[in-house]
């Protein structure tokens, strides 16, 4: 990683900070063990923020400072990096590698590209929802990776069939167009995606592992609690996204010809017929989404769906971890040919797995522990009664402009870890349910569209050579703008009153 201004600057910026609240003293400053905690917090926010060190090695932090300053003691900082969430997380990993290894997300997307792209517009729309629904379940970094050559090739082939009886500045604009259009739908839909699942982005996890962590009273948010909040979010803003794309943003030629088939058909062949790879691998990815899906009792008026761990009377004792790593061991151990000894999934595979955001993960978790065991987040909840007064409504609105914007320059990730449990504090301070500000922050942090460095599938499409950065800015902003609404309006309206919190 080439070294620059900013990583030198933030890291003697962490050093400096983390000596100055260690050591001066505070009037009406939380207790030593909060402000030893608090310390450490700055250190690796400013690290985080400023990349000064690989963020998962800032993340290791607290296993070294947190026993030292006697906030934990080490056995209980080390079981934050081993959090169910995480095990969630890997087995999530396994399954989404399982499905690369052998093309079967290729196969899923081109189909779904296929069956609803006769014309540049409703081509955009099938590239932008089967991005979003692969990006549900694999990296939206993978996704688009394997989405933007299949892009490309379309784009290049589309571009013959537009006709316009209008200047030629007209037709080359409208050419221009469907670079842009089909490019950032691409990158919009991949990070859309993502907040559908509890496995589709990080910060969801993280937000998982970090309400339980340091609220373990409140109702765990598994995968089936998160779609309720998730996929109302991507069915509203993918279209919405969609139609400001071809219709205002970056205008898209109307054509009854039907174009880029022949890419798509192309694609299609070249893969062949389904093999038994791909259908044990489909197999296994379904029987895991069902298991996510069906282990809780599903309630749905005055009808009950009992949860298969409920039927086998183990509820207590499995979670959405076990399920997902139950399909990852089965794609070990289910054989393709046993005489060759292939399996679904192999090691040499299985070592791609990003490790540093499992590690980062559990940096996230020990800090949230830190700030309950040490009160921090009672301090800073009182520092914030000032502004008690506020409108619910307003608050969430802010919430998610400053989650929005900040994550343009900085990691997503990083940010919801380093910024959850401020919220939460700030929330029970409030007199209101942690949920109220974290949920909507943690799909905020996941929805910054104006700038290439704010989420990879940005910079991706970016270095395709079909978008501009301003380009990019102008119309990420007005859906950075829109996703701050939307979001807002959904969880104030719809998710909270679902996930039965009371709106003050």
């Amino acid at each position: 990683m080439k070294i620059s201004v900013r990583h030198n600057a933030g890291f003697f910026l962490g050093i400096i900070l983390f000596f100055l609240v260690l050591i001066l003293p505070f009037d009406k400053g939380p207790g030593n063990i909060a402000r030893y905690t608090a310390a450490c917090a700055v250190l690796m926010a400013v690290w985080w923020l400023s990349e000064a060190i690989p963020l998962a090695v800032t993340a290791l932090l607290p296993l070294v400072l947190f026993p030292i300053l006697k906030i934990l003691p080490a056995k209980e900082v080390a079981l934050s990096y081993a959090d169910s969430n995480i095990f969630l997380f890997l087995g999530g990993f396994f399954i989404a590698f399982g499905m690369q290894r052998h093309n079967l997300h290729k196969r899923i997307a081109l189909n779904i590209i296929r069956l609803l792209g006769t014309s540049p517009r409703k081509i955009v729309l099938g590239f932008m929802m089967a991005t979003a629904f692969l990006s549900m379940w694999i990296s939206n970094t993978a996704t688009t990776m394997m989405m933007l050559p299949i892009g490309i090739a379309v784009i290049d082939h589309i571009k013959p069939y537009i006709k316009n009886n209008q200047s030629d500045n007209v037709l080359k604009r409208e050419q221009h167009n469907i670079g842009i259009s089909l490019m950032l739908g691409i990158a919009y839909a991949a990070s859309i995606g993502g907040v559908g699942t509890l496995v589709g982005t990080p910060p969801n996890i993280i937000f998982a592992g970090i309400v339980k962590n340091m609220y373990p009273t409140l109702p765990e948010i598994d995968f089936v609690r998160w779609l309720g909040i998730g996929i109302p979010v991507v069915f509203i803003f993918l279209p919405i996204t969609w139609f400001y794309l071809v219709y205002i943003g970056a205008p898209v030629a109307k054509t009854n010809i039907q174009v880029g088939k022949e890419i798509i058909s192309d694609g299609l062949k070249a893969l062949g017929k389904m093999k038994i790879q791909e259908i044990i691998t489909l197999l296994i990815f379904s029987l895991t989404a069902l298991g996510w899906i069906f282990r809780r009792n599903i309630v749905i008026g005055d009808f009950q769906i009992t949860g298969w761990a409920s039927l086998l009377g183990i509820e207590k004792y499995v979670n959405d971890s076990t399920v997902a790593l139950i399909g990852a061991l089965l794609l070990f151990i289910v054989p393709v040919n046993l005489r060759k000894k292939e399996f679904i999934m192999n090691w040499e595979w299985a070592q791609r797995v990003p490790w540093g955001i499992l590690i980062l993960f559990g940096g996230g978790f020990a800090l949230a522990k830190g700030f309950e065991s040490s009160g921090l987040d009672r301090w800073i909840g009182s520092a914030f009664t000032g502004i008690g007064h506020i409108s619910l409504f307003l608050i969430i609105i802010c919430v998610c402009t400053l989650l929005t914007f900040l994550t343009e320059i900085t990691s997503n990730t990083a940010t919801i870890t380093m910024i959850l449990p401020i919220l939460g504090a700030m929330s029970v301070n409030f007199g209101l349910n942690p949920f109220l500000l974290m949920i909507p922050a943690t799909l905020s942090a996941s929805c910054a569209f104006m700038m290439p460095v704010a989420t990879p599938p940005n910079a991706i499409v970016f270095g395709s050579g079909y978008i501009t950065i301003q380009d990019m800015a102008r119309i990420g902003f007005i859906l950075n703008l829109a996703g701050v609404i939307i979001i807002t309006v959904l969880m104030y309206f719809c998710a909270f009153p679902l996930l039965g919190i009371v709106l003050s």
